[in-house]
């Protein structure tokens, strides 16, 4: 195994580019991952590895999962602890690494499928949590309309490997894909005129929208849906967090 022991490496610079631009990771098609298990899930769930980065720290404290990412990866590298705290995006590296190819996350809905759609959620946290019920759920999928890049390294751990492992699709126009589906749509509103949602006959075919942390969803998205819903909330709260929101509609979903 090559050894990288310069800060300035070009294979090293490129994965600290993909993991801090969404832009370039647009660009190239690839993704960077960090963390022994978040790697191990992505190379068990047949995510196309490119390049794994390793200390020997933790080819020592990880060898099991190691042993998977190196199964799945033929272009494997041993760093050095300064090279892994360049490439680190959190306070403690597990000195685990990988360059990945993205996902197919073109928009294909099952028309019998539950799914939550995500319109401009902002925060890679709530992101994160969010794939993370909606897979623990058994939601068929997550429909993603800008917002979060869904490869942000945050949400990516937030996620802890759901969103590689469950259908997460983009869509560039939300209001129009419910304009041009017969399953029912759903507007996940704070409104004391919506319905409550434990009400709403959810039979068959169902997409879920839930909007941006702080301006909800965009009136396009509300118009195009066939139901304003609502969840029950008691006290002087306003509104749930939108990774909260989401579980309870996921429940609800799948009820």
């Amino acid at each position: 195994m090559e050894r990288i022991t310069a800060r300035a490496n070009e294979k090293i610079k490129y994965a600290v580019q993909l993991s801090s631009s969404a832009s370039k990771r647009n660009e190239n098609g690839e993704f960077f991952l960090e963390g022994a298990r978040l790697c191990s899930d992505a190379a068990v769930s047949g995510i196309e590895i490119v390049r794994a980065f390793f200390t020997s720290d933790a080819l020592t404290k990880y060898e099991r999962y190691i042993a998977d990412i190196t199964s799945a990866c033929s272009e494997c590298y041993e760093i050095s602890k300064e090279v892994a705290s360049k490439m680190s995006d959190t306070g403690s590296a597990q000195g685990v690494f990988c360059i990945c190819k993205m996902k197919d996350n073109s928009c294909q809905i099952n028309p019998d499928g539950k799914y939550l759609a995500l319109e401009n959620v902002q925060d890679p946290s709530n992101l994160g949590a969010i794939c993370r019920s909606a897979e623990a759920i058994g939601l068929d999928g997550l429909i993603v309309s800008g917002g979060c890049d869904i490869y942000n390294p945050k949400a990516l751990r937030a996620a802890m490997g759901s969103s590689l492992r469950m259908p997460v699709m983009l869509c560039d126009n939300l209001s129009e894909l419910l304009s041009s589906t017969d399953m029912l749509t759903i507007a996940s509103v704070p409104r004391k005129d919506a319905e409550d949602i434990r009400k709403v006959n959810k039979d068959g075919g169902v997409i879920c929208c839930i909007g941006n942390e702080g301006n909800g969803l965009t009136d396009e998205v509300i118009n195009a849906c066939k139901v304003r819903a609502t969840i029950p909330m008691e006290g002087r709260a306003e509104s749930f967090n939108a990774s909260a929101a989401a579980a309870i509609l996921a429940w609800e979903l799948k009820r």
